[in-house]
């Protein structure tokens, strides 16, 4: 149940609360599901403006579809491919909510995910927070690991321990310049440098501790490629945060230590449920 007025807090009487930013490049194997998760909110008071970036697959038919029966879907379309950061940067030019909350077009939010998010920033009175989240797989099955969101990350932390994940993150525009959350233009780690835009600026990002949205991994994906994730990872510790060499070298062996934790987590978590699988299932035959 959505227990928030209807434009309640807004920057104007006819705008929504929450502005939705989501880019989309060939997504249509899991799309649907993102909008649906967007759809499925107990807070109904959103707009979501998802920016095609000039797709050759089935994205535009599908982002249409749901559109026709959903007037709160805003679909704009890039003439030409020019990167996730752009399709961003287009969606917020679009956004006339108070609040700006970004999911990308493989993952997934949980029900509770914007109301719980909005109260806590509005009780907190803050203006800049990340929800935690659970690991998926391509079916949308969780992998065994959720990360859990410090309850503070200022520039230094979130350098140092990089937990902030799009997936969680939401601005209040009331209290964050929405400048702060234009996008450079790179083609990875747009959104980590835009996380350190706003933090560098003087803001915290405030952590939740409950799990309220799903990161799923895809094979294939930007973020799965280990060898351009390590290259992008030093990139931005030299050229994006442009730190010292002894503190980027700092950070980046915190990185890698944290990756090899995660995906050695992550493995045992699932070869547990695998075998657990099995003998249920050899108990049943």
């Amino acid at each position: 149940m959505n227990h928030f007025e209807p434009n309640r807090g807004c920057l104007n009487g006819d705008s929504p609360l929450v502005s939705v930013i989501m880019p989309a490049y060939n997504s249509e194997k899991h799309i649907k599901d993102a909008i649906f998760s967007i759809q499925s909110q107990t807070l109904t008071d959103w707009e979501l403006c998802v920016t095609d970036d000039c797709s050759t697959d089935k994205t535009e038919e599908i982002i249409r579809t749901m559109a026709e029966t959903d007037s709160r879907i805003k679909y704009i379309k890039q003439a030409t491919n020019q990167g996730a950061a752009a399709a961003r940067n287009v969606s917020l030019n679009h956004a006339r909510g108070r609040f700006v909350a970004y999911l990308d077009a493989d993952d997934v939010w949980y029900p509770e995910k914007l109301e719980h998010q909005v109260a806590f920033m509005e009780k907190g009175g803050y203006g800049f927070s990340c929800a935690s989240y659970a690991v998926i797989d391509e079916a949308g099955e969780p992998m065994g690991r959720t990360v859990i969101m410090p309850a503070e990350s200022d520039r230094w932390g979130y350098l140092t321990n990089n937990y902030l994940q799009t997936v969680g993150i939401m601005a209040d525009l009331e209290r964050v310049d929405r400048s702060l959350l234009i996008m450079p233009d790179m083609r990875r780690r747009q959104d980590a440098a835009t996380w350190l835009q706003v933090l560098s600026a003087g803001h915290v990002c405030h952590g939740m501790p409950e799990v309220l949205c799903g990161y799923r991994r895809v094979a294939g994906s930007l973020s799965s490629n280990k060898i351009k994730a390590i290259r992008g990872t030093w990139y931005f510790y030299t050229r994006v945060a442009k730190l010292p060499l002894p503190q980027a070298l700092w950070c980046f062996c915190r990185y890698a230590i944290l990756a090899v934790w995660k995906r050695t987590y992550t493995e045992k978590s699932n070869s547990q449920a695998s075998a657990i699988a099995q003998k249920e299932k050899a108990s049943h035959e």
